[in-house]
């Protein structure tokens, strides 16, 4: 409730820029979710806030641009599609399928977009460039190759993973 207080008294006086340090650390679930509900409300009414905070999800949610500091140095600053396209990370998609699995999989392979595609005992596992974009065609491929896919689970790459490897360290409390 503290912290919840601490953020109403900042907006008395109707700011044009909030600063927010780490609102949501020693809060319980409840209070977390109303703090970053409550921060979303601002952003979207057009208050800019400056946000900082050790949980990558957080950033994710709320942050239109991010900036990985470490040990006081700016590591990368920009939004999330951006900070993640300068890494080079690759989405990976799991196919769940049933068929001809490892002939699948080296069809698949051969699209432009997959960076390599490995048969596993339930299905196919890719390392896909822009998944969402390419994910037509690859279910058209395996199609073709003769699988019949009944699952597919897309994780992009995240904040956290970007800021492991800028800095090499685990995140800190």
């Amino acid at each position: 409730m503290k912290r919840r207080l601490n953020i109403g008294i900042a907006l008395l006086h109707r700011p044009k820029l909030l600063v927010l340090d780490e609102p949501t650390v020693g809060v319980d679930p409840q209070s977390r979710n109303a703090i970053l509900s409550g921060v979303e409300d601002l952003s979207t009414q057009g208050m800019a806030v400056l946000y900082t905070t050790h949980y990558m999800e957080e950033a994710e949610r709320l942050c239109d641009r991010v900036g990985i500091i470490d040990a006081g140095e700016i590591k990368a600053e920009g939004t999330r599609r951006e900070l993640v396209a300068l890494l080079g990370e690759r989405d990976r998609v799991a196919l769940t399928a049933t068929g001809p699995l490892p002939a699948a999989a080296a069809a698949i392979a051969d699209l432009e977009a997959v960076d390599d595609a490995t048969s596993r005992d339930e299905g196919i596992e890719l390392i896909v460039s822009g998944a969402s974009r390419h994910l037509p065609e690859i279910l058209e491929q395996a199609r073709v190759a003769g699988i019949s896919v009944t699952g597919v689970e897309v994780v992009e790459p995240d904040l956290e993973a970007v800021f492991l490897k800028l800095t090499g360290k685990a995140l800190r409390d």
